[in-house]
Order: structure tokens, then C-alpha cells, then sequence
């Protein structure tokens, strides 16, 4: 019996919760995992699934093993990375997660660059705005912004953006340009889709808090963007959203006193001792990149 693919479709069904679903990500068949596991099981002398029609869950023995099968694993992988990182260059391939937004205006460049740069290197980009768990997923690196950030995952933070009221300039012609934050009340005020509508501003003599109502709201960074280049309103976005399109005269700041609370990005993995050189490389790229956008 391999091992160590025992021990890696083991782990991969506890942490998928089925042995189809593991037999898939693994490239073969269920009852190949199926007869893995059971082998491994015999090996152990102790049963480590429950099996039932819909899911597997491990046994008490079983979850003991789950921890120490995830370490050995990861040894493994650790080892070969040592010994090749001493003869080649980074290589395999980096999973990466992102919100939409970010990843396609910004990070897809970035990661082209990434793949010019280390010819070994694959890299899948995952853009998705929900928060992944990135052992169940296999995720190597997350890009967060926002939200609560789970404590048993590692996280660093890359960048704090502030935010800044602005709108088209075909927008500010026909409808005027607010003086104060409280005139944004007669202004069309566009937002993300579930964001709060009392907005916390900061400028230069102290904070305010002002309640905005909204007739159209997008669950789309993207399209709100869309929406406010097109003249549909003012909006509250971040600077590395917006800074070349100020530049470019496409967009107009609006109150340039004020500023918005600030969006943050994290970048987030599981806890491992020491990241694979490829994963490490990608990781390099984010933390040069990322804060200067």
C-alpha cells in the first residue's frame, strides 16, 4: 500500500466529506479511495470514517489521525520542496483566491507578470467575493478585503485603501457638485448591495457620521463602478479603484476634504511551518505589489 496516497485520500475525504467528491479532486475512481482508506484502516487497526449515503465523517480515532496525517503530509511536501529549491527554480501550482473586483481589474496582471517571471510556476486564480476555507478548498493564498478574519487562519495585512466620494464628470455637470457631505442627501448616492447606510467619514478637523439612502444597489464592485462612470450617480470607492481614472479625467473627486473608512486587504493561508518556494514566490509578488496600488 502507498502511504502516503492513503493518508492524502483520507484527508482529502474528511475534509470534502465524501469519498466521490475525493476520488474527483484526486483524478480516479470512488472505490479506488474507498479501498485506500480501507487498507489504511486495516494498516491502523482502528476504523477512521463513519460512512453513511450522503457524507463521511471521521470516527474519534479517526479525527486524532486527521491531525497527524495533515503534518506528515506536509513534511512530505515540505521535504521535496527543500531538495528542489536547492537545484531549480519555484514550481507546481499556487491556488489562489481574490474578490472579483481586485482580481480582475488587478490581480490577473499581476499574476501574468508572476507567470513571465517563474516559468515553473502555475497559478489558478479563484475569484470569488464569499470568504473560502482554504483547507477545505485547497487554497493556498487568500486576498481578503474586509470582514472577520477567522483565528485559526494566518493573516498579514497588505494594504488599507481609503475611500473617496466620485462620480463622472458628465454627472457633476448635470447635477452640481456637493459642497458638504450633508448635500450628498440631494445627490443620487449608489452603493455596494448590503453595506451599511449610515457612512463614517474622516477629515481634516475630526469625524461625522452621515446616513445616505440609496435607490440602486449592486451586490458588484464592478458594476457599481460600471454605474458611476456612466453618470448614475456619486459613490464611495476605493483609491486603487478609482486613482488612474481621477488621473485620466474620466472620474471627478467630490469633497476631496473628506475620505471614507478605509478598505483593508489581508493576505491569508492556513497555518503551515514554512510555505512551499512556489507559494512563497507568489506570496513575494502580492506583498511587493499590492500595498503600492
Amino acid at each position: 500500500m502507498d502511504r502516503l496516497k492513503a493518508m492524502g485520500a483520507y484527508v482529502r475525504a474528511v475534509e470534502l466529506g465524501s469519498l466521490s467528491a475525493a476520488a474527483r479532486e484526486l483524478g480516479t475512481t470512488q472505490p479506488t479511495v474507498s479501498k485506500l482508506v480501507a487498507a489504511l484502516e486495516r494498516e491502523l487497526g482502528a476504523r477512521l470514517l463513519e460512512r453513511s449515503t450522503r457524507r463521511v465523517l471521521p470516527t474519534e480515532e479517526g479525527a486524532r489521525f486527521l491531525a497527524s496525517a495533515r503534518r506528515l503530509l506536509e513534511d512530505y511536501e515540505e521535504a521535496l520542496d527543500d531538495i528542489a529549491g536547492g537545484v531549480r527554480e519555484p514550481r507546481g501550482l499556487v491556488r489562489l483566491s481574490a474578490p472579483v473586483a481586485l482580481g480582475e481589474l488587478r490581480l490577473n496582471r499581476l499574476m501574468l507578470q508572476v507567470l513571465a517571471k517563474l516559468p515553473r510556476v502555475q497559478v489558478e486564480l479563484l475569484l470569488e467575493d464569499r470568504f473560502v476555507d482554504p483547507v477545505e478548498e485547497r487554497i493556498d493564498l487568500m486576498v481578503r478585503i474586509g470582514g472577520t478574519l477567522p483565528p485559526d487562519l494566518v493573516a498579514r495585512q497588505l494594504a488599507a485603501w481609503p475611500r473617496y466620494f466620485v462620480a463622472a464628470p458628465s454627472y457633476v455637470r448635470a447635477s452640481g457638485r456637493p459642497r458638504r457631505p450633508q448635500d450628498l442627501r440631494d445627490h443620487a448616492y449608489l452603493r455596494y448591495a448590503g453595506s451599511d447606510e449610515i457612512v463614517t467619514l474622516t477629515g481634516r478637523k475630526g469625524s461625522m457620521t452621515l446616513e445616505l439612502d440609496s435607490r440602486y444597489r449592486v451586490n458588484s464592485a464592478i458594476a457599481l463602478l460600471e454605474a458611476v462612470q456612466g453618470g448614475a450617480g456619486v459613490a464611495l470607492q476605493p483609491s486603487w479603484m478609482v486613482d488612474a481614472l481621477l488621473r485620466q479625467g474620466r472620474l471627478v473627486r467630490l469633497l476631496p476634504q473628506w475620505t471614507g473608512p478605509a478598505q483593508t486587504a489581508h493576505l491569508v493561508h492556513a497555518p503551515r511551518r514554512r510555505l512551499p518556494a512556489r507559494v512563497q514566490a507568489v506570496m513575494e509578488a502580492l506583498v511587493a505589489a499590492v500595498p503600492t496600488w
